[in-house]
Parts: C-alpha cells; sequence; structure tokens
C-alpha cells in the first residue's frame, strides 16, 4: 500500500472514531455503575476492558473514572481506571505509529515538518506530562498525534501515567456521580492541574530549541 493510500486509511479511520463518538449517547456514569454491578464477580475485568478499548476512540474517560469508585471502591477503582488509562494510550500511540508514521517518515526531508518533529522529540517527559494535566486536551487526541510524532514510547506512556493520575484520583473522589453534578471542589482541581500543566507545557517548549538552520 501506498504512503498516499495509508494516509487516507488512517485520516479516515480517525474520522470515523470520532463520528461514532460524536454520535453514540454517553452513558452517565450511574449507568454505567448499575451496569457494572450486575456483572457479579467479573466487574473488574469486563470494566477494565470497556474502560481501555472505549477510550481508544473518543469516549471521555471521566464517565468512567466518576463511576468506578462507586463500583469497585476508591482505592481498586483508581488502579483500575490507571491500569486502562496506560492500556488505551499504548493501543492508540501503535495503532498511529504503526500506520501514519511510516507515511509521515516520507516527508521528514521537509524542514518544517522536521523542525515540528524536533520540537515534539525535545519536549519528552515535560511535555507530555504537561499535555496529560491540562484536562481541556483531549486523551484520544494526544494518543493519537503522540503516535504520529518522534516522542519515544518511554517518556510518553511515564508522562500519561503521571500527568494522568491527579485528574484521575480527583474525578473518582470527588465526582458525584449520583446527582450528574460536578462538585466545585472537583472544578478547582482541574483549574490548578490546569495552570500547572500550562506553566510545565511553557517550560518544555523553552528547551525545545531547534536548529536555527535546518538544511533542505
Amino acid at each position: 500500500m501506498s504512503g498516499r493510500r495509508v494516509l487516507i486509511v488512517l485520516v479516515l479511520a480517525l474520522a470515523a472514531l470520532v463520528v461514532v463518538g460524536a454520535l453514540v449517547p454517553l452513558p452517565t456514569p450511574l449507568e454505567v455503575r448499575d451496569w457494572a454491578r450486575g456483572l457479579g464477580w467479573a466487574t473488574p475485568v469486563l470494566f477494565l476492558a470497556a474502560y481501555s478499548l472505549l477510550t481508544v476512540a473518543p469516549v471521555p474517560r471521566t464517565v468512567f473514572n466518576l463511576s468506578i469508585g462507586l463500583v469497585l471502591g476508591e482505592g481498586w477503582g483508581i488502579l483500575l481506571a490507571m491500569l486502562a488509562t496506560g492500556l488505551a494510550a499504548t493501543i492508540a500511540f501503535y495503532l498511529a505509529r504503526g500506520i501514519g508514521r511510516r507515511w509521515l517518515e516520507q516527508h521528514l526531508d521537509h524542514a518544517a515538518v522536521r523542525v515540528v518533529d524536533q520540537r515534539i522529540e525535545a519536549g519528552g517527559l515535560a511535555g507530555m506530562l504537561s499535555l496529560r494535566l491540562i484536562p481541556m486536551v483531549p486523551f484520544f487526541l494526544t494518543n493519537y498525534c503522540s503516535g504520529l510524532s518522534v516522542v519515544r514510547f518511554r517518556p510518553y506512556i511515564v508522562g500519561t501515567v503521571v500527568g494522568s493520575l491527579p485528574g484521575t484520583v480527583a474525578a473518582v473522589l470527588l465526582g458525584d456521580a449520583l446527582t450528574g453534578t460536578t462538585p466545585p471542589a472537583l472544578l478547582a482541581v482541574y483549574g490548578v492541574l490546569a495552570v500547572v500543566g500550562g506553566v510545565l507545557m511553557y517550560v518544555a517548549l523553552k528547551r525545545a530549541r531547534p536548529e536555527a538552520v535546518v538544511r533542505v
């Protein structure tokens, strides 16, 4: 398959995921809790599978985070949520890396593309950590963009797990899944995380200084 066809397939696949994520009605945290409680002993395994696979598509992690503490308890809920987060991030990363990166490498001789790639690589762990801390940055989009970039898997997954942990813990502990409302304490935590993530992003971008002159 030619590079252009590979790109078309990847773009269509991502577009399909976005359409499915937008059109399929998302369950409320309370509905997820009731569904999971009816699974009996298989609840943790099936919850992990659903969380890991559905968040590869544009299904927000928040839906699962708000209900998982009610289903498994806070401690086990946080542990399972972070495990599912790592699995989903890994799957999406290698899907993009295995398909789209091959096409992108054919165009790395272009100066602009190479500069962007160098900036992403230089950001490394700090850049990934900052992206995961900011609640407004879509989880699935960061996964696929990282797979298409030159960033290595180790800083990617470490930054993902560490950066996603505070928001996940906050959602599990502070989220009010029964009423469907977002407590002010949770909003405050998200605001602080956004500020911290923004500062880290600024620092990471300042560190990412590709060569001033890039030969074509």
